[in-house]
């Protein structure tokens, strides 16, 4: 009986999800004073720093 690795596919956008939202409501707070305005920036910026991380795992493994 052979043991096969799991296939675990690392995303970083889930991981740029978290620390934008985190990073967006202390923005919010702090600086807007309008914690929706933060988290809709943390988000949207987290979501473009884990894509492209993504894009630059998917062409670095391609290679």
């Amino acid at each position: 009986m052979t043991k096969q690795k799991p296939d675990k596919e690392t995303s970083y956008i889930s991981l740029g999800i978290s620390l934008g939202l985190s990073f967006g409501v202390v923005l919010g707070l702090v600086v807007f004073d309008n914690i929706a305005l933060g988290i809709g920036m943390g988000l949207s910026i987290g979501v473009a720093i884990g894509a492209s991380m993504d894009a630059k795992k998917s062409k670095d493994h391609d290679e």
